[in-house]
């Protein structure tokens, strides 16, 4: 009765000791949180005209009125 206690018990210790190290000894695999996003909000309308249009016009602007004042001088 001793010997069939004894086995019972050490039966019993080697399978739980099996199923405690199942997953084996490797690192735990920690998932990455699940973050939920908020969409950004839609940007504020712009304008339809690009801003180097509007530099080429001030330079041609200012191109135009050098051209007419050299004019004016030559004239003089």
């Amino acid at each position: 009765m001793r010997l069939t206690t004894t086995l019972a018990v050490a039966s019993a210790l080697a399978v739980s000791g099996v199923a405690a190290t199942a997953g084996g000894m490797s690192d735990e695999v920690m998932e990455a949180p699940v973050v939920m996003v908020e969409p950004a909000p839609e940007p504020a309308p712009t304008s339809s005209i690009s801003p180097t249009y509007v530099v080429l016009g001030v330079l041609a602007a200012l191109l135009i009125a050098a051209a007419v004042n050299a004019e004016d001088e030559e004239d003089a």
